[in-house]
């Protein structure tokens, strides 16, 4: 059985704060030295009976999942997969996905999750740039990866439905409900294309192929990083036991073996793979796999299952609970709220406070730190603030200008954090990574500030990225797509608040002197090559976009005028 050692230091002199901690949590832990597959090794032999994931209404339990994996692992094998390849998973939240996610580790291969709301353009962009041989495919996105796959040089597509793991008489009903949609994989006959059900033949137990945890790769994760397109991010095995561990020792509530976690949070996204996935396996909690927000299932999902850990962002929350039908009965069995990806108003807390939710927490992190950094204490934190460091988690506040210096506590400056969870660096970007990564130190470009006890304030985000529903946007990447349209001479992206979505993308455009200016024509332009929540709410016309001395566009400025209606209209 995976186990991590507490370790309470006799002194704080490697700490440049004052550490504050609720009784019983450890301001150090030690890593095991184990591949990430060992997580759910232990919890099969452990708890083989209970349920691993309950997917509506199908329970799967930690032998049976166990063994889908190593008949996945096998199939892969058969399929020529070596240590080291990346296998692109395309896939909304069902058992398949965590079938093939850890099958792909067992293989000591890294994978690689996407959106399958990707448009062709990212799609190519993120197979291309991370060499993916094999995709396994969710058959409504194959035919975004079947336009892209010869140019990505994808040998292999496995395709699937989440069809193909409902409960028989849920499959029928469903299927007399809605056609198609609920249909098990229609696989295309096609060179190179197999069912997801090919790799599920019966196989001899698979070992888990030798990999060093602290340098071999577990995942790359795309993220929207400070400029240009999305870098694969470069976890290894260790990054991600250690941040389970980190999440393991905060949470002194949990229940081995008896917590449930429900996912609506994608498993394609940082933190939902790690709160609702790789975390959960570690304690051998049960999964309750959604694989998109819809109030009506969620409400459902919350009477029917009573989960004890629901990991969401702070318009997810919002959401459920202006949801039609909804009581407040239907949170009173979470113990935890995890709150993240975006920042938490007071208002909404105050709001879940009032129906009785006593768990919630803010938190803090980023993709390049596997992802969790700060957390507030558990039974309660401080307004406004995403927490203090995780065990074993250093964390600084430094001179934007000068950021070998370290301001005192109170001064606002650039946060830059420390620990066993900092990623590898970027996939096929040396000099992305050497911009943020020095010594195991990781600078996130967020401006905060902390106190003497060490909590953490963040004051903005030094990236600009927008977060719509908890997914980030990054500006530009729009721009980009705006250049290419011919009425558009100039434009700026921002992000604004918005009560349902936490952020709005709205887009100011210079229009060329030869084209008029046509909200729906650049909607329609923009829908071609990016996912839907980055699409710009909004194409508001400027005749110029605010600069600073050097000629860069202060978004800031138009965020501003966004919100102020007297400068929105001028």
């Amino acid at each position: 059985m995976v186990e991590f050692t507490v370790m309470w230091p006799s002194s704080q002199r490697s700490r440049p704060w004052r550490r504050w901690y609720q009784p019983g949590v450890p301001t150090e832990i030690v890593i095991p030295d184990v591949p990430l597959t060992r997580l759910l090794d232990d919890a099969a032999e452990r708890y083989p009976r209970r349920p691993a994931l309950i997917f509506y209404g199908r329970r799967i339990g930690y032998r049976e999942l166990r063994d889908a994996v190593d008949r996945f692992a096998d199939g892969l094998h058969r399929l020529g997969v070596q240590p080291g390849d990346r296998v692109a998973l395309v896939m909304p939240n069902c058992p398949q996905q965590v079938i093939a996610f850890f099958g792909v580790l067992r293989r000591a291969a890294v994978a690689v999750p996407h959106d399958p709301r990707h448009t062709e353009e990212e799609m190519l962009h993120r197979l291309a740039d991370c060499g993916a041989r094999v995709a396994v495919v969710v058959d409504r996105s194959y035919p975004t990866v079947r336009a892209v796959r010869n140019r990505a040089r994808l040998e292999q597509v496995i395709v699937t439905s989440p069809a193909d793991y409902l409960p028989v008489a849920r499959r029928a009903a469903a299927r007399a409900r809605r056609g198609r949609a609920a249909r098990a994989a229609a696989v295309p006959d096609e060179p190179g294309v197999i069912a997801f059900g090919e790799l599920q033949r019966p196989a001899p137990r698979v070992r888990q192929l030798p990999v060093e945890p602290a340098r071999d790769l577990a995942v790359i994760q795309y993220t929207g990083g400070a400029e240009g397109r999305p870098k694969g991010a470069m976890l290894t095995h260790r990054n991600l036991v250690a941040n389970a561990c980190q999440q393991h020792a905060w949470d002194l509530g949990a229940r081995p073996g008896r917590d449930v976690t429900l996912a609506v949070l994608p498993l394609f996204h940082s933190f939902g793979l790690m709160s609702c996935l790789v975390a959960p396996v570690m304690a051998a909690g049960a999964v309750v796999l959604l694989p998109r927000f819809q109030p009506g299932q969620v409400l459902a999902a919350l009477r029917r299952h009573r989960p004890t850990v629901f990991p969401g962002v702070p318009t997810l929350y919002e959401r459920v609970v202006e949801s039609p039908g909804f009581r407040p009965s239907d949170l009173r069995s979470a113990r935890v709220l995890i709150s993240g990806a975006a920042g938490l108003e007071r208002a909404t807390a105050e709001r879940l406070e009032r129906l009785g939710v006593r768990g919630l927490i803010q938190c803090y992190g980023l993709t390049e730190a596997s992802p969790a950094v700060a957390a507030n204490p558990l039974g309660g934190g401080r307004e406004h603030s995403v927490g203090v460091p995780l065990p074993s988690t250093d964390a600084v506040v430094v001179d934007t200008r000068r950021p070998t210096r370290i301001l005192p506590p109170g001064e606002a400056g650039e946060l830059v954090v420390r620990g066993p969870q900092v990623f590898a660096g970027y996939w096929n970007a040396p000099l992305a990574t050497a911009r943020v990564l020095s010594k195991g130190w990781l600078r996130t470009g967020d401006i905060a500030v902390m106190d003497e006890d060490g909590f953490l304030t963040l004051l903005e985000r030094h990236q600009d990225l927008i977060k719509v529903d908890g997914f980030s946007v990054v500006p530009s990447e729009v721009e980009e797509v705006l250049r290419r349209h011919p009425a558009v001479h100039e434009c700026a992206v921002v992000g604004v608040p918005d009560a349902r979505r936490g952020e709005r993308v709205v887009a100011y455009v210079v229009e060329h002197p030869a084209y008029l200016f046509s909200s729906d024509e650049l909607r329609r332009h923009c829908e071609r090559y990016l996912s839907r929540y980055k699409v710009p709410c909004e194409f508001v016309p400027r005749a110029d976009l605010p600069r600073n001395g050097r000629g860069k566009v202060v978004r800031r400025r138009l965020r501003d005028g966004a919100t102020d209606p007297v400068a929105r209209h001028k």
